[in-house]
């Protein structure tokens, strides 16, 4: 293993001068066994003293077979010769750097959601080791509703979130009366959403009982407000509802290209690579973003701005470097796991 020193002054050596990873098309591997791979998983690569996090990403290609990304703050490489089976995980990682290529070698396990293993190269090997990263439920988010009480237009928002239980909890909030609302029980299963909702109004209270579901292909929700005063319909939409899912982006500066993933969070906070970006801006068709970091001791500032159409997401990273042109478009997934 190569001291300390060294590994962080080649880090940063990528850092400043935009890496580009391989996107060279993998050897076709077997296809794999089962479906407990899919999915996202957050690691931690040792590299003496020091971690480095990392989101390997897996998926499916159009013939499904097995498919793996590395996400990391420095771009997005699609790995070689993944195998995985009998939980057992391998794969090829290829570096280009300039004229220079660098290869390691994965060999680990996964078992009951965690993955372990040890990433071998040049520079000695890593300890690698991670857990699934948690999907946010459809029902996530902040939901603009509408709905009628008798002749009146009434707007509300719902907010939905889940602890750190893992249980879904829920804030309602009416934009227009001063109605007091506590929302409990809140379930989603297979498309349907139901919870219970207590309210309160000067000094009259009441009960409700929701139940409604998330269009898979609109996003929009709509459902039945039941109480003994009678039945509302319930009419709503995701705020940033465009923009929440993963994003694999093109990024060019100084005639270079690198790849990079940004994730939006039905919250609408982010990653991207792994750098946390607190809260993603739509208004109309426009989107911004802004984030900082530290390595070593200096701290590093980005920024964002662009629009979104047609589910393409273009516009301009800005750095203290320069200026990077971006290019995004959506994944669709190749599998699906049921909230």
């Amino acid at each position: 293993m190569k001291n300390r020193a060294i590994l962080k002054a080649f880090l940063l050596l990528i850092l400043l001068s935009t890496a580009v990873v391989s996107a060279q098309a993998p050897e076709r591997p077997p296809r794999p066994g089962g479906r407990g791979v899919y999915g996202d998983w957050d690691l931690k690569v040792e590299f003496d003293e020091w971690d480095m996090d990392v989101i390997l990403s897996f998926s499916r290609d159009e013939e499904g077979a097995l498919t793996a990304d590395w996400i990391s703050f420095w771009g997005v490489n699609r790995l070689r010769d993944v195998k995985f089976e009998d939980g057992k995980l391998s794969f090829l990682q290829v570096v280009q750097f300039r004229d220079d290529e660098f290869r390691s070698t994965f060999s680990g396990t996964i078992e009951d959601d965690e993955l372990k293993g040890v990433l071998s190269g040049e520079r000695g090997d890593s300890d690698v080791r991670g857990k699934r990263s948690r999907r946010a439920s459809r029902a996530e988010g902040h939901w603009q509703l509408q709905y009628k009480i008798g002749e009146r237009d009434i707007a509300s928002v719902l907010m939905i979130r889940t602890d750190k239980d893992g249980d879904l909890v829920g804030e309602w909030k009416a934009e227009q009366a001063p109605v007091e609302s506590d929302v409990s029980g809140l379930n989603y299963q297979r498309g349907t959403l139901t919870f219970k909702r207590k309210s309160k109004m000067n000094d009259r209270s009441w009960e409700s009982d929701f139940e409604g579901t998330i269009d898979r292909q609109t996003g929009l929700l709509s459902g039945v407000l039941k109480s003994e005063r009678g039945e509302v319909r319930v009419e709503g939409k995701r705020l940033g509802e465009p923009l929440i899912g993963a994003w694999d982006l093109d990024i060019t500066m100084d005639e270079r290209q690198f790849k990079q993933r940004l994730r939006v969070h039905p919250d609408l906070s982010a990653l991207y690579g792994t750098l946390p970006v607190e809260k993603v801006e739509m208004k109309d068709d426009k989107v911004t973003f802004k984030a900082e970091w530290e390595f070593g001791d200096r701290t590093f500032e980005m920024a964002f701005e662009g629009k979104l159409t047609e589910e393409k997401l273009t516009g301009e990273i800005t750095t203290s470097r320069g200026t990077q042109k971006v290019e995004g478009k959506k994944i669709v997934p190749t599998f699906r796991r049921r909230s």
